[in-house]
């Protein structure tokens, strides 16, 4: 290096880019347990080999898994992990290839989470489960250099049998829940019809002033033909004349 220096010092000096760190060994042994950069690093040719580590998040895509839930239901579940690289060192010496290796745990880990959520906990509680699956990965993967920032379930495919099983269910409690509720309109308005007649009865006029109201609202209507009703109690004193006779 030093008869070269003209020439060998442009081998010797590296440049390292903002968002990346060099883990140097010089004779098979990494230089102060920690990793250099960015900017200007000095490696000697000879001795000093080092490994660029990218600290840039991660997007690691989960293919679809088929998943048999708690109640034996198959479904085929795929999600989305972010991670990024805290400690280049542990990244290197720790794991051989840390990429690879957090890609197929978090394989595993979405699989036996799953396995063991039912159907409607799967369906519901995605972000709970999503939250699950990330602190495992943390803890796992935290002696590799790595942080999970983030996991997401993308989609949850199941059966078209089952998904028809699902509708007819839930068609099936809206039209109880409407039943339910129309029963309860008509037990309201009964005890509205029960008191209003409570009140009529108890005020001739007020009836005699319902039957006006009636005709005035038929009139509105623009009909060609008018209904004039007829006292209740007339009816009955007509029907008690018929019988004397």
């Amino acid at each position: 290096v030093l008869i070269t220096f003209p020439i060998s010092i442009w081998t010797c000096i590296k440049i390292i880019k903002e968002y990346e760190r060099a883990v140097v060994f010089r004779l098979g042994r990494i230089m102060s347990k920690k990793a250099k950069g960015p900017g200007l690093i000095l490696i000697l040719p000879c001795t000093d080999v080092f490994i660029k580590v990218d600290l840039r998040t991660v997007t690691c895509k989960i293919p679809p898994q088929e998943i048999l839930t708690k109640d034996a239901v198959t479904t085929q579940v795929d999600g989305v992990v972010y991670y990024k690289i805290h400690s280049a060192v542990s990244a290197v010496a720790n794991v051989t290839d840390v990429h690879s290796a957090t890609f197929l745990l978090a394989q595993t880990t979405l699989r036996n989470v799953l396995g063991t959520k039912s159907l409607a906990q799967l369906l519901a509680g995605r972000e709970e489960i999503a939250h699950n699956i990330q602190t495992i990965l943390d803890s796992a993967t935290d002696h590799w250099g790595i942080k999970v920032a983030r996991v997401e379930i993308k989609d949850v495919r199941i059966p078209v049998a089952m998904q028809r099983a699902m509708a007819a269910e839930a068609e099936a409690a809206r039209e109880a829940r409407a039943k339910v509720v129309a029963a309860e309109g008509e037990r309201n308005a009964s005890k509205a019809l029960k008191q209003a007649s409570l009140v009529l009865t108890e005020s001739p006029a007020g009836l005699q002033l319902r039957y006006l109201q009636t005709l005035t609202t038929l009139a509105a209507e623009n009909n060609s033909t008018i209904v004039f009703p007829l006292p209740i109690n007339m009816l009955e004193a007509l029907g008690q004349k018929n019988r004397g006779g």
